[in-house]
């Protein structure tokens, strides 16, 4: 299941399971193995002063077992939530991760204290596998280069992606916890989804079809931007003969060159930070500029001039709506300078889509919801003028432009019958707005 897998047909079948067989032929097998299993080959992040390049481990070939692994089977978890021990499975990364991806499990999380964890429909279980906590600090080291662990040991966290082949790859964050190692591994697709493949509104595909402006996906951690972003980008490359560079930490998602000519580059690998690769892509001849996320003023600043000079920029924030967003961005700047920023904004905003998963009524999956902001003429009137506070009133008022409230589209899938009322409340931000829907 991808970030928005959200029916029973993304059950383990048989395709699916012939699949994943020949998954794990390349990765070495999935069973226990006197074999050493192979290092994940890692596009690491690393420290703008460790400049030597990493060479990928590359895959011995084990004999592929007869039977489907244990570590392929779909298993389930007791009423606490915990799987119990199941000694024939692999403790390794790949191990863990060929696990969670046949379980569909979003994230994994590895710790000094309890066995590996996953998050399977929204909620965190506790896996099958177990081993000391040597065996855990082993784990988490062993996607580390030698440069990566000597950064991590001065007190820097480590971001950084791999594949495991078969274009299975994965996001990592390596910290510190209490004094003890501690990672955090997000499970990516194993391709780019389309738009429609994730039952996306129509408003979406518009926005990726305008010549220039910015446009925002804002959402939670984990709510599903950068599948949002991929799409987006991938329609694009589909449609249009352009030149796209994106800027990400890490690279999560890789685009081949179809239509587009797409250029990706990784923070503190091919430069500096997203501001710098900013500054340098106005020399780059580019049409579309993906910015993976607007951290600060420096990076904003960039990104909106980009947008003011021809060119259509995407970018996300740790925003929960089309409002705050716009407020957020309006509060990084000095206060004498937030009149100018709303000016701005109000030339070059094209959208801002805000989106959450939650849980289906069945528990098989989770489904996206939206809130979608359009750069009418009124939205970006109400921008200019620094009424934010109005912008949820007429995206109330403009479902014939697309627009939307999050309060909005949970009471579609709740009417849908595909999620819960209690669901619903727990996900909106406007909860009195979701009750004048539902008559609660």
């Amino acid at each position: 299941m991808g970030l928005f897998g959200n029916n029973k047909d993304d059950q383990i079948s048989k395709d699916k399971q012939d699949e994943i067989n020949k998954i794990l032929s390349g990765l070495g097998g999935g069973g226990a193995s006197s074999t050493q299993p192979q290092q994940p080959t890692q596009t690491p992040q690393a420290t703008p002063a460790a400049s030597e390049p990493v060479q990928p481990v590359q895959s011995q070939p084990v004999a592929q077992p007869p039977q489907a692994s244990a570590s392929t089977s779909p298993h389930v978890p007791s009423a606490d939530g915990t799987f119990a021990h199941d000694p024939s499975l692999e403790l390794s990364i790949n191990g863990l991760v060929t696990w969670a991806r046949a379980n569909d499990c979003s994230d994994l999380h590895i710790t000094a204290e309890q066995p590996p964890t996953f998050r399977k429909v929204g909620d965190l279980v506790v896996g099958p596998f177990r081993g000391s906590q040597e065996d855990y600090r082993n784990l988490i080291l062993s996607m580390l280069t030698d440069t990566q662990k000597a950064d991590l040991e001065a007190g820097h966290d480590q971001d950084f992606s791999f594949d495991t082949g078969n274009n299975l790859r994965y996001r990592v964050n390596v910290y510190k916890q209490q004094n003890a190692l501690a990672a955090a591994i997000r499970i990516l697709r194993n391709d780019i989804p389309t738009l429609e493949d994730l039952h996306l509104p129509d408003a979406i595909r518009t926005l990726a079809e305008q010549p220039r402006g910015i446009v925002l996906v804002t959402g939670p951690t984990g709510s599903g931007k950068s599948t949002t972003l991929a799409a987006m980008i991938d329609y694009i490359n589909v449609h249009r003969k352009a030149h796209i560079i994106t800027v990400e930490d890490p690279i999560e998602y890789v685009h081949e060159h179809k239509n587009c000519l797409v250029h990706q580059r990784e923070v503190h690998r091919d430069v500096g930070s997203f501001a710098d690769a900013l500054r340098s892509a106005m020399r780059e001849d580019p049409d579309v500029i993906l910015v993976g996320e607007m951290r600060d003023y420096e990076t904003i600043s960039a990104a909106v001039t980009a947008a003011e000079t021809g060119h259509l920029v995407f970018s996300t924030l740790h925003t929960t709506g089309a409002s705050q967003t716009i407020d957020r961005i309006v509060d990084v700047y000095p206060a004498h300078s937030q009149s100018m920023i709303r000016s701005q904004l109000s030339g070059v905003m094209r959208g801002v889509i805000t989106q959450t998963l939650v849980p289906l009524a069945d528990r098989s999956g989770r489904t996206v919801a939206t809130e979608i902001l359009v750069g009418t003429d009124a939205v970006l009137n109400l921008i200019r003028e620094g009424k934010f506070h109005q912008l949820g009133a007429t995206m109330q008022s403009s479902a014939d432009v697309g627009m939307h409230t999050l309060a909005g589209d949970l009471v579609s899938l709740v009417r849908q019958g595909r999620i819960t009322r209690e669901t619903a409340m727990k996900a909106v931000n406007n909860k009195d707005e979701l009750s004048q829907y539902l008559g609660m």
